[in-house]
């Protein structure tokens, strides 16, 4: 099993100052977790995140203008979720959107542990699989269907996202698996891969021509490429 990470920085977004009170209370109990920002409603966390990116966040879903789970489906690079809600059933659909916890308010110091120690593995075993898939360079494993499926990089052909899933294509077949495009690219070789447009990854190698805003990938397959990476993907067609 592989150790616990040693620091977990962490954000409130909560509508009620005495659930602020509560974590911030508890979180000085325990020297790992660092509360580094608090926030009154969903809206106000955008630019906090994107100033400082933290491991975890303690997220209230009943608040004014955004709901905590809506604000949890905009985010494209999510960081750890633990809810924190009064309201027992939104806890189905908070685990399908793969929260790491839910606690139910009130809750008491022994529950808040039990929950921040899950997330505290969680990250360990990450960093862990981060520094394996690293080393072996010309592979990964991802989870399709409960199993964990070896996939080569020289097989795959693009990463396109859909929803919460990611279709990793290798050819006319693809494979499903429960991650994240962004957090996949971290373990992909940047050398060998690139981000075309926020829903698609492809391998450069397989990619034949660019025309207008799509890419051509070798097997007649076109892509779009979207505005914020059309600079990139113009720079190393140029080379």
């Amino acid at each position: 099993m592989s150790a616990p990470t040693n620091n977990i920085s962490a954000l409130i977004i909560d509508d009620e100052p005495l659930a602020h009170q509560v974590i911030e209370a508890y979180a000085k109990d325990l020297g790992f977790l660092t509360i580094a920002g608090t926030c009154h409603r969903a809206t106000e966390a955008y630019a906090l995140l994107s100033q400082q990116p933290v491991d975890l966040i303690f997220l209230d879903i009943n608040m004014p203008e955004l709901t905590g789970l809506d604000f949890l489906r905009t985010l494209e690079r999510k960081p750890r979720v633990i809810i924190t809600s009064a309201f027992e059933e939104y806890a189905i659909e908070s685990f399908e959107l793969q929260v790491s916890d839910y606690l139910l308010k009130p809750f008491g110091f022994t529950r808040f542990l039990r929950a921040v120690n899950k997330v505290r593995a969680e990250l360990g075993a990450a960093a862990g699989a981060k520094t394996v898939f690293g080393a072996q360079e010309d592979h990964l494993f991802v989870k399709v269907d409960r199993k964990y499926r070896r996939v080569e990089f020289a097989d795959i052909h693009y990463l396109e996202s859909y929803g919460n899933y990611v279709k990793i294509w290798t050819g006319k077949d693809f494979l499903l698996t429960t991650r994240t495009l962004s957090g996949m690219m971290e373990e992909l070789p940047a050398s060998d891969f690139l981000k075309i447009h926020k829903s698609y990854v492809v391998r450069k190698a397989l990619v034949d021509y660019l025309e207008g805003n799509q890419l051509m990938m070798k097997n007649g397959q076109a892509l779009p490429v979207g505005k914020l990476q059309r600079e990139a993907v113009r720079d190393w067609v140029r080379g």
